[in-house]
Formats: C-alpha cells, structure tokens, sequence
C-alpha cells in the first residue's frame, strides 16, 4: 500500500536501498568472519616466527653456551646457561621494539625448576593435549584471563637435548649451586623425549579483534559510498531517460485528451521507452485521422440534410 503512493523514481530507490541493506547485512556477516580470521593468521604468522627465534636461542644456549659455562656451574649458579632463560631475556628485549609490545612468551612447565614457569590449569589442559596428541604440534584460540580475553597459540615443549637431563633428570646429578637456590623438589625426572610443557605466546584480543574492525569499517565505508553513488547515478539515469519521456507523454496524452492534436513530442531512443513513444505516436496519429473522418462525415451528413 506504501508503494503505491511512491513515484516510479522513489520506487526504485527504495527498491535499491532494500537491496542494499540485505546485502550489506549478509556481506558484513561474512567479511567479519574473514576479517576476524585474517587477523588472527597475521599474529599466528608473527607469533610463529617468535617461537622459532626462540627455539633458535635455546638451542644455541643449550649447544653452545651451556657447553663454556658449565664447569662455572660448581662455583656458582649461572641463569644464561638455562635455555627457557635465555629465551625469555631475549623475548623481553624483543619486546621493547614497536610492534611487539603487545606479546607475551611463557614457557609453561608443569613441573619446572622455577616456580615462575609453572603451567596454570588452562596451560595444563594444553600441555595434557599435547601428551595425548602426540601428532598435534600447535593449538590457538581465545581464551580469558584476570586482565581479559587474550589470543594464544601454543607449541609443545619436548626433551630432546640430552644435556638438559644435567639440571633436570635427578637432583644428584644437578649442580649444587642449582640445588641452592631452587632446591631438589622441582624440576627433576623429566624424560628424554617427553613433552614436559608447552611454548605459549599471547597477545590482547582487543589488538586482535581491532585491525579486523579497522578493516571492516574501512570497507564497509567503501561500499556503502559506491552505493551511494549507484544509487544517485541510477535515479539520474532514470529521471533522464524513463522519467522525462513517460512524464513528456503524459502531457502529450492531456493536451490531446483536450482536443490539441498538435501536441508533440521527440523520440531519441530504441528502447522500450522509445518504443512505447513511438506506439503512441502511431496511436495519436490514428487519433486524429478517425476524429479527421468523423468530422468529415458529420459536415457530409450536415450539406445532405441542407439540401433536403
């Protein structure tokens, strides 16, 4: 009943703009989606090459650090010759670059030697995954922490340097020094080739979920303007080429519906519309050759009925 009411032009645009509010509903739904995942592949990506810098650190304390320090170790205890050490000094510089302020690195042990690595129940959770899965190598998602929601991703932590079994396999065999400062109750009877934690990196879910709503604004900031200038385009090809000629026609229809059949107008176009103009041309002439012939035959019936 609304419709009815409208002009042809204002029809149309309603129309569009129906058209376009479905589609943008459904579109936003899905680019969110996109967006949400695209991000998270970017701070998976960066997260990833993180935890590969930091498995390099370890590596190369384990191999070539620990190797140069370790009759030290007797004398007195050396933190630099622990991997998770060096690795976690390491991150914490990294961090003090721009872009990576926002990152967290733990390497969550369920049984560590010091207490500040020790797996809270979800890291464990994560870690018992690992264990049961031997195959799986990453897990990530979301999850929610007293300061917030945060995005993870985490790699399991094995035992695959027999060196390591020095300070973690019986405490005999641990440095004194070692024994000193954290004691023989942690962090001992860990096994070669055994997963005993997990590398877990976190970042802000807000700094997540943010580039995706930049770029989802931004987009849709994009299209609702092309659509807009369709829209205005559109309405002004109609009023140019539908609506002048339809409301030229109807001007015509009323002057000659008042007897003016001098009334004209141009065909430009081999559209409907042209044609729907040049039909009530052909119309308009037949018109006025039946009106030309009923006059005609009124002023032959007016002379016959004179000359009687």
């Amino acid at each position: 009943m609304f419709l009815k009411n409208l002009k042809l032009a204002q029809k149309f645009t309603a129309l569009l703009i129906a058209i376009f509010l479905m589609g943008t509903a459904m579109s936003g739904i899905a680019l969110a989606k996109v967006l949400d995942y695209s991000s998270q592949e970017m701070v998976s990506n960066k997260a990833l090459m993180l935890m590969e810098t930091m498995n390099s650190v370890r590596h190369y304390t384990s191999t070539e650090i620990n190797p140069e320090l370790v009759d030290r170790l007797d004398i007195e205890f050396l933190p630099e010759t622990v991997p998770a050490y060096s690795a976690r000094e390491v991150f914490e510089h990294l961090r003090t670059s721009e872009g990576y302020q926002s990152f967290f690195y733990k390497e969550a042990v369920v049984n560590p030697t010091n207490p500040r690595d020790k797996a809270d129940d979800f890291e464990f959770g994560l870690i018992e995954g690992f264990r049961r899965r031997e195959s799986l190598d990453e897990i990530n998602g979301f999850r929610n922490t007293l300061s917030g929601d945060v995005y993870y991703i985490a790699r399991p932590i094995s035992m695959t340097e027999q060196s390591c079994l020095q300070c973690h396999g019986v405490p005999s065999d641990a440095p004194a020094t070692m024994i000193a400062q954290y004691g023989d109750r942690n962090g001992f009877g860990w096994k070669l080739g055994a997963i005993i934690g997990a590398q877990v990196i976190s970042v802000p879910a807000d700094d997540v979920r943010q580039d995706a709503r930049q770029s989802f604004v931004m987009i849709m900031g994009i299209v609702a303007i092309a659509f807009a200038t369709a829209i205005f385009l559109v309405n002004l090809w109609l009023k140019q080429f539908v609506i002048r000629p339809i409301n030229k026609m109807a001007q015509v229809a009323e002057a000659v519906s008042t007897g003016d059949m001098e009334a004209e107008f141009e065909v430009t176009t081999k559209d409907e519309v042209g044609r729907l103009a040049e039909a009530f041309q052909r119309m308009k002439l037949s018109l006025s050759l039946a009106m030309s012939r009923l006059e005609r035959y009124r002023m032959g019936q007016s002379d016959q009925k004179g000359d009687r």
